[in-house]
């Protein structure tokens, strides 16, 4: 009895490594007073059905910039992603992550979840 007790422990307490944790990090503001470099130029490869392109960006790790290479990304029904962008503030520059939100992917300022026509881009 105690074997198997003393195994399903280990099995849970093993599973918890796989379990996926909210990252708190993510919500983190990075406030640099040196201005990005320019955004570098990178082809775009052809599109790809049920994915939207993710456009590289600077990031700051450590004591420097270093530059993180654009990448396809499966798309989120219900949400719109939003490329992460350095915005200069009133202490210096503040970077946006960027990511997947909630959408509003035609722009029209209608959430999807209760727009008819979600995904119109030729609403006026």
């Amino acid at each position: 009895m105690k074997r198997i007790l003393f195994a399903a422990a280990a099995a849970v307490i093993s599973s918890a490594a796989f379990v996926p944790v909210q990252s708190f990090a993510a919500d983190r503001v990075v406030v640099i007073r040196e201005a990005p470099p320019a955004p570098r130029h990178e082809t775009i490869p052809a599109a790809r059905r049920g994915y939207e392109w993710a456009p590289g960006y600077w990031n700051y790790v450590g004591h420097r910039y270093v530059w993180v290479k654009g990448h396809w990304e499966r798309s989120r029904a219900g949400y719109a992603y939003r490329r992460p962008e350095w915005r200069q503030g009133p202490s210096g520059w503040e970077m946006d992550r960027g990511g997947w939100r909630r959408g509003d992917r035609d722009g029209d300022g209608v959430p999807n979840r209760v727009d008819s026509r979600p995904n119109n881009p030729n609403r006026s």
